[in-house]
């Protein structure tokens, strides 16, 4: 997550910078430097802005659910974590579920992934 991306996520949560620092667990001197680009956003925090991001309220109406959206097979569907969850507008969050038809190794391999997935891209 770039500099841009989190204070454009901050912005949409509302928050000031202390407000989102003690949301996230973090320092203010942190939430600073990540918006400033002096520091790279961990994925922990990431993952943490994209969750109440997308649980502010008012933002899943019209959202579609992963599967829909990607057009997933049902043995597929079958497969993967989000379907077993029913976490299709979070399937961002969870670790295991088959994007592109694999499941991706890591966080930052997954999120090369979700980031230029519309489940994602439209929460920020």
């Amino acid at each position: 997550m770039d500099s841009e991306k989190f204070l454009l996520a901050r912005k949409k949560l509302g928050k000031t910078q202390k407000q989102l620092a003690e949301l996230l667990g973090t320092s203010l001197k942190a939430v600073h430097s990540y918006e400033q680009g002096w520091r790279s956003v961990p994925a922990h925090v990431e993952r943490q802005l994209f969750f109440l991001v997308s649980t502010k309220r008012g933002n899943q109406k019209g959202r579609k659910s992963c599967w829909v959206i990607k057009k997933c097979p049902p043995d597929r569907k079958k497969e993967c974590p989000a379907w077993e969850f029913q976490a299709g507008r979070l399937c961002w969050f969870i670790n295991g579920t088959i994007c592109e038809g694999v499941v991706q190794k890591d966080w930052h391999a997954k999120m090369k992934v979700c980031r230029n997935c519309e489940v994602l891209s439209s929460l920020v």
